[in-house]
């Protein structure tokens, strides 16, 4: 006998080990107990978990509503395909859908929430072929104010916030800056094209040879193919001369 419960368990282990036994079920997670200032608007959390494809199709959503004084269970909401908020009771026209099939969220809100809400809401969630499972439960207390952790809680979500933007202005603010920083470093380094200076006392390599040339003459002696230096004449006193040559050969026809 010992020995076929061995060999029973012994291919059950096999089974779950190669996947072919599938343990199915309905995993559901809430937010447990919860506040809710009178008034104000709760959301109930709900999400889920399936050993199935989610199909939008075929999954199915159920609240119900406990009260914590002596009283029946009542419906609160219910989903197929689409929300279906209640028609009569406490919670018509306060209960919004809030959740997400594909998302596995199965939230709802309440609007405006009252004392009578106090109580327990269950939430309930069926995957077909996946039906059993856990359910999820809240318990809501609805309070005159919010308790002190609440309102911390609620002041450093604001002072987050707060201090979020006042980041994010302060970096755009040095963005701009820098921006505007660069800008004047790029006009100041585009300088006007410096003009060329010239010095007065250096002339032109071109002009300065035929300067060179114009007051500077070089002989060549045929004779001996020697060049001797040149002689430097004013250009007045060489047309000065010439005439004097010239009378000089008419005084020699004369003779």
């Amino acid at each position: 006998m010992c020995v076929k419960g061995l060999y029973f368990f012994t291919v059950l282990s096999g089974l779950a080990a190669s996947g072919v036994l599938q343990v199915s079920g309905i995993r559901i997670s809430t937010s447990g107990d919860m506040e809710a200032v009178n008034g104000t608007d709760a959301r109930l959390k709900c999400s889920f978990q399936s050993s199935f494809p989610i199909n939008p199709n075929d999954v199915t959503i159920s609240w119900t509503f406990r009260p914590l004084s002596a009283g029946r269970e009542e419906s609160v909401f219910h989903y197929q395909q689409r929300p279906y908020p209640p028609l009569e009771g406490i919670f018509r026209k306060r209960i919004i859908w809030a959740g997400d099939v594909l998302g596995r969220d199965a939230s709802i809100i309440i609007r405006q929430v009252k004392f009578t809400y106090n109580g327990t809401y269950v939430c309930q969630v069926k995957n077909p072929p996946d039906v059993h499972g856990t359910v999820g439960e809240i318990r809501l207390r609805v309070v005159t104010t919010a308790s002190f952790s609440e309102l911390l809680v609620l002041a450093f979500a604001i002072g987050g916030a707060i201090a979020a933007v006042v980041i994010l202005l302060i970096i755009i603010m040095s963005c701009r800056r820098c921006k505007r920083r660069r800008q004047g470093q790029l006009e100041g380094n585009e300088e006007a094209p410096r003009k060329e200076r010239k010095d007065p006392t250096v002339c032109h390599p071109s002009k300065a040879i035929h300067l060179y040339l114009s007051e500077t003459s070089i002989e060549v002696d045929s004779s001996d193919g020697m060049i001797s230096e040149a002689s430097t004449k004013d250009p007045s006193s060489s047309e000065e001369e010439g005439p004097s040559s010239d009378d000089e050969d008419d005084g020699d026809d004369s003779d």
